[in-house]
């Protein structure tokens, strides 16, 4: 990408040759938009880490669930086969496990869901970091191919550069329908 001080020394020569004015400002326009959509990929690049952590948080506490589940399943199978000396004691006992489990099962469901939402989040927002990054790409090429025109002073570089910053304005766009 140009540096500052090469847009204004690009500046300085347009004014010796005033039919590349379009052109400068066209650079000046695909820089911003550079810009923009360079800082909108990369929060979306941010989201999909922090959704893809949050969704692993879920699968660890989902695991931690699961392992409590099977431990009051181990403790009431060890209750059925094992002489108990108060049998009503017993049986409170294996009431009690089995409410556990199912209420382990039931929170399981809700954190399975909830780390599945996670995985889905991060998954749309790294395809939607993927056509900002194209987008950018697109702009990039768009700014260098447009320079071009102040070095060769022909305009066919300039609407190049500028077919191709549509095409990237376009793409990028389309990152905010991605589902």
């Amino acid at each position: 990408m140009l540096e500052v001080h090469e847009l204004h020394e690009q500046a300085e020569k347009t004014r010796e040759n005033p039919e590349l004015i379009g052109a400068t400002f066209t650079m000046s326009v695909i820089a911003v938009l550079v810009a923009a959509i360079s800082v909108l990929g990369h929060r979306a690049h941010t989201r999909t880490l922090l959704d893809q952590s949050r969704a692993d948080d879920s699968w660890s506490e989902y695991e931690a669930r699961s392992i409590r589940y099977h431990n009051y399943e181990l403790f009431a199978d060890m209750l059925s086969v094992a002489e108990v000396r108060d049998a009503d004691q017993a049986q409170k006992l294996k009431e009690h496990y089995a409410s556990e489990r199912q209420r382990y099962q039931q929170e399981q469901d809700a954190v399975r869901a909830k780390a599945r939402g996670f995985e889905a989040s991060a998954d749309e927002d790294e395809r939607r970091g993927a056509r900002y990054d194209l987008g950018e790409v697109f702009l990039e090429a768009a700014l260098v191919i447009t320079s071009i025109t102040l070095i060769t002073r022909k305009t066919a570089f300039w609407h190049l550069g500028s077919a191709l910053a549509a095409g990237g304005v376009i793409l990028a766009i389309s990152g905010l329908w991605v589902h």
